[in-house]
């Protein structure tokens, strides 16, 4: 088995509150190679707070803790943040949810691409250039000469959504964490930019962490899905066995999802057991 890109050991994200110390995050571990690795679970279950703490983009307010954050050999934990610079956008790139609010509004769109590979790998404007033009093709903008020239409130979601994706992939880095990238999209958009993404992160051997809420989703296009439940892993399995979950919270977000071939008037609520706070992970099918 090849070697992972990351590993990921016993990490904790606490905040202060005035009740007392508040974990976002409870001791989540996992492995990423290159492959496609879903994250599933419902909001505040820590999806967002653990691909941030990969970046080490939490919040100043949060207390982040790990036994072992390792990328490539890279100690993330203990790194400084001018070693995180060179890392993040280079090695390690996010992309966030709405184009909206990550694309700046006052720069063009090309501008935008070519300053993170001029930043990231050191050529000339020219140079920068002309990458950016060809990753614009790459995410299968048509006229990417015109929209190199665009103000991002000049494009739809769908263009701003591959802008994004263009602007996080121009530098070949070796992770990809897409904190929900097509929420925001309707269907035939949505199925663009995953196919786009897909394509890219195939052909570059990159490992991608894919932050979802989308079950169906993440099952046809993940390799491996994690399930996260009140800050930590409840269960590990195969994408394609995710119809078969065996974690009663995994079983449970199964059955609240609407289904064509049996349409119901009202769809099932997940009905929370306290044990699941602390109980077993499965993972791949097993106890651990």
């Amino acid at each position: 088995m090849a070697e992972p890109l990351l590993r990921v050991r016993d990490l904790r994200i606490t905040f202060s509150s005035p009740t007392g110390p508040v974990e976002a995050v409870r001791g989540v571990s996992f492995d990423v190679g290159r492959e496609k690795l879903g994250i599933v679970g419902e909001s505040g279950s820590g999806k967002t707070m653990t691909g941030r703490a990969l970046l080490k983009l939490s919040p100043r307010s949060a207390t982040v803790q790990a036994r072992r954050l390792d990328f490539a050999g890279i100690d993330l934990a203990a790194a400084s943040e001018r070693r995180m610079r060179s890392i993040r956008g280079a090695r390690i790139s996010m992309i966030m949810q709405d184009p909206k609010y990550s694309l700046n509004p006052l720069m063009r769109v090309g501008a935008q691409i070519a300053e993170a590979c001029r930043l990231h790998q050191k050529v000339g404007a020219r140079e920068a250039a002309a990458r950016s033009l060809a990753m614009l093709e790459a995410v299968h903008i048509r006229e990417p000469k015109r929209v190199f020239d665009l103000y991002p409130h000049e494009v739809s979601g769908g263009m701003g959504q591959r802008i994004m994706i263009a602007m996080m992939l121009v530098t070949g880095p070796d992770l990809i964490v897409a904190d929900e990238p097509t929420s925001a999209l309707d269907v035939t958009v949505r199925r663009q930019v995953l196919s786009i993404l897909d394509e890219l992160v195939t052909r570059r051997g990159a490992g991608l962490i894919f932050i979802s809420h989308d079950l169906n989703l993440v099952a046809e296009f993940c390799d491996r899905v994690l399930v996260m439940y009140a800050g930590r892993i409840v269960e590990e399995l195969h994408a394609r066995d995710l119809h078969a979950a065996r974690h009663p919270y995994t079983q449970a977000l199964l059955r609240s999802l609407p289904r064509l071939e049996a349409p119901v008037a009202e769809l099932a609520v997940p009905t929370r057991d306290p044990e699941w706070r602390d109980g077993p992970t499965y993972r791949l099918g097993e106890l651990a």
